[in-house]
């Protein structure tokens, strides 16, 4: 009731009518198997309490973005009514170590608006020639006894850190607080309005801010702070959100989809960014899923925004030199379907050829053997701190401090601002390509490459077009 009388009062304040929208329907379902099996079965289906924030003028996703794709369409006549991408963190742990020998099952969630008749769900994943092909499917009746239609309330209610409009028309962007207090209930609103005010300094969100609507929305938990196994820290969490996921030190991520969506719905929202209370640097992002912060980190601003562009546009990581937990290719089969790395150098120019430079030659030289030999000694000190638990204060020394040389490094090389191809991204020195020498998905860098931003702007209008923008 508190958010329906928050969304009426922002209608009000301004000037707007919205229309009625069917509620959210979520298909929760379990993913699993290993490197060489793969499958899905239904956990339950929830008719979730908020009216669909989706596009009405934008069902169906023609970005070929993410390693899996789903459909709904009516069972009836075949119709396609709605269609998204997105990533799983199954499909990252798969490539870990012990998916090779192990069979783990994750949860997952797709959100449709509420039919109504019975529509057929089928879920696409990549094949060998990275082309979606279907792998599962079931029937949804919406009158169905099975439909979980209860949801019991949150004691608290969304705060609205932004307001452009219709939730229809808008990206909705959701952040969740996790390890917060109810003490620290004011700190978490300082720092979602903190991050909020980053993102949109950042283009080409700045440019599109009118495009965006944002939440906030935290439950308190007994103890601040979240859980950190390498550090024998161990915290109740209303997300699930920890550190230390496969592994990987930094790798900030939740397995428990449930507890995150039960929160999430009580909020209209597209994309979630996980704000969790801690100094530790650290974050993850997944296409179409969620992403994390950690909130209190030094980078912040730099993690918040890095990690939606994975979960939001679903661009690649164009770093290769620190440690991650998934397997780098450095011969890759098929041409990565992510926007900004590409595999293939066709002489007539890489997949973003049309914002490429010209004339530039491909591969596009940089000065990468220089960059490579002082980042091995940066990640040789880095895991020396983490190993002997130094002070979060001498991470963030040596990150701002390797951050700076490598713009020293760079403000002065021949192909600095043009757009090529250069040799070094998704975690591989060799395999793979990157539109620009600097960008935010390489280094620590403040601004997003062109093709990035491009990239982005595709997926805000995916979720904004259709309606005029507000000046």
């Amino acid at each position: 009731m508190r958010l329906l009388i928050c969304l009426l009062m922002a209608a009000m304040a301004t000037g707007t009518t919205y229309a009625a929208t069917p509620r959210t329907l979520r298909v929760d379902i379990q993913h699993s198997g290993d490197a060489k099996v793969e499958r899905y079965a239904l956990e339950r289906v929830v008719l979730e309490p908020l009216a669909w924030a989706g596009n009405p003028a934008r069902p169906l996703d023609d970005s070929n973005r993410g390693a899996q794709k789903f459909e709904v369409a009516d069972v009836a006549s075949g119709k396609l009514l709605y269609s998204r991408g997105y990533s799983t963190v199954f499909g990252e742990w798969y490539t870990t170590a012990e998916g090779e020998g192990a069979q783990r099952s994750f949860q997952e969630s797709l959100r449709f608006p509420m039919p109504d008749k019975p529509v057929k769900l089928t879920i696409f994943a990549r094949d060998a020639a990275n082309a979606f092909a279907p792998s599962w499917s079931m029937v949804i009746d919406p009158a169905s006894l099975e439909i979980e239609r209860v949801v019991l309330p949150l004691p608290t209610a969304p705060i609205a850190i932004r307001h452009s409009g219709d939730p229809a028309y808008k990206v909705d962007l959701l952040l969740l607080g996790d390890g917060y207090t109810v003490e620290e209930m004011g700190k978490f609103e300082a720092r979602a309005r903190a991050l909020t005010a980053h993102l949109f300094s950042v283009s080409p969100f700045k440019e599109r801010a009118s495009d965006f609507n944002v939440w906030a929305l935290a439950v308190p938990v007994p103890e601040s702070g979240i859980s950190r196994p390498s550090s024998g820290v161990q915290r109740a969490s209303s997300t699930g959100a920890r550190y230390d996921v496969f592994g990987l030190e930094r790798y900030l991520l939740t397995l428990d989809n449930r507890a995150f969506r039960e929160l999430a719905q009580h909020a209209p929202y597209d994309v979630v960014e996980i704000v969790v209370n801690s100094e530790t640097y650290g974050g993850g992002g997944i296409f179409g899923q969620f992403s994390t912060v950690a909130a209190d980190n030094t980078f912040r601003d730099h993690l918040f925004v890095h990690e939606f562009g994975h979960h939001f546009a679903g661009l690649a990581d164009e770093y290769y030199t620190s440690p991650v937990a998934y397997a780098s290719m450095d011969k890759p089969a098929v041409e990565p379907w992510e926007p900004n790395v590409t595999a293939l150098l066709d002489p007539s120019g890489p997949k973003w050829s049309h914002g490429a430079s010209s004339p530039v030659p491909l591969p596009t030289p940089w000065p990468k053997a220089e960059f490579e030999a002082r980042q091995r000694d940066v990640q040789a000190r880095r895991a020396k701190l983490r190993a002997e638990q130094r002070p979060e204060t001498e991470m963030d020394a040596l990150l701002n401090a390797s951050q700076a040389d490598t713009d020293a490094l760079f403000a002065h090389a021949q192909y600095r601002d043009v757009v090529g191809a250069f040799q070094g991204a998704n975690y591989s020195a060799t395999g793979y390509y990157r539109p620009q020498l600097q960008c935010m998905m390489f280094t620590r860098a403040e601004a997003f490459c062109e093709v990035c931003r491009n990239a982005i702007e595709q997926i805000i209008d995916l979720y904004s077009a259709g309606q005029p923008r507000v000046p």
